[in-house]
């Protein structure tokens, strides 16, 4: 485990368990409240406040999918779902490139191999992934950069999943255009333009609401507000984040705000125009960064 500190400030990361981090803490008060995703069986049980979604983000059906006139199919990651999820950076162990005491850089390099010969692929590409966390002031900025190292181009998409506490009396607010509703297995089925009851321009109650839905036309800045010592976090991201999920319990002690590149199991989806598909050619780079500020009690 690895210790950034700053000012009030105080971030754990845990490079063997896919990069992420531990626990974040503002004197001694959660801001990203670690949880053990019992499903999740490659993170071994560790409790996680957050971690990064590489090379594709949320679900791909059956983990099957073409790209340049190949089928490509993968193995499920997530125990009683037939879906693998988030990709597979966070299932490994993390490189440290850098580390001082409010800043550090870690890395993530993937080889496919056939687990059983023929199909059993965790990512069909060979790609690098580039994570940086710093504290700054009152904010934590997450960058995330992830590079084509195959010899032939691949289709990406990348994220970021936080786990933010929130209790009873917490409202969420964003600006999105549509929204898609799920099946009972998470995959998208319809999309519904964010009127009613799916729109958060202003801030909506979220302690009571459950959801595990991908928003797109994501304006860039969604806000958590709540009472206590910390009065909330603002979550800011680059526009290569143009898709956001929010997955939140009912009743929950979390609200999972993920700014993401492209909706779920987007590789399966050509005709959606804005799906998010990004392809990159052999040595080509993409990145973005994201940015949580803690917002004062009082605001």
């Amino acid at each position: 485990m690895l210790e950034l500190t700053k000012g009030r400030h105080r971030l754990t990361l845990l490079p063997e368990t896919g990069g992420a981090i531990g626990q974040w803490q503002v004197d001694g008060h959660d801001v990203f409240l670690p949880v053990q995703t019992a499903e999740l069986t490659a993170q071994r049980g560790v409790a996680v406040g957050a971690y990064p979604l590489v090379p594709y983000v949320n679900r791909v059906a059956h983990g099957q999918f073409s790209f340049a006139g190949h089928e490509y199919h993968m193995s499920p990651n997530m125990e009683g779902c037939p879906h693998p999820i988030h990709g597979n950076a966070w299932e490994n162990e993390w490189t440290v490139l850098h580390k001082s005491d409010s800043h550090a850089i870690l890395a993530f390099d993937h080889q496919p191999q056939n687990g059983d010969g023929v199909n059993d692929l965790h990512w069909p590409f060979a790609y690098r992934a580039v994570l940086s966390y710093a504290l700054r002031g009152e904010m934590l900025e997450v960058a995330l950069v992830v590079e084509n190292r195959d010899t032939v181009e691949q289709p990406v998409g990348f994220g970021f999943h936080p786990f933010l506490a929130s209790g009873q009396e917490a409202s969420l607010s964003f600006d999105a255009r549509d929204v898609w509703i799920t099946d009972g297995q998470g995959l998208p089925v319809e999309a519904q333009p964010c009127d009613g009851e799916w729109s958060f321009q202003t801030p909506k109650p979220i302690y009571e609401r459950g959801l595990d839905n991908g928003f797109t036309g994501f304006g860039g800045a969604a806000e958590l507000r709540q009472a206590g010592p910390v009065g909330g976090i603002r979550v800011e991201a680059d526009a290569i984040f143009d898709h956001l999920t929010v997955f939140t319990r009912e009743n929950g002690s979390f609200v999972a705000i993920e700014p993401v590149t492209s909706m779920t199991d987007a590789l399966n989806r050509p005709d959606i125009a804005d799906r998010g598909v990004h392809v990159l050619k052999p040595g080509q780079r993409l990145g973005g960064n994201i940015r949580f500020t803690v917002l004062p009690s009082n605001a």
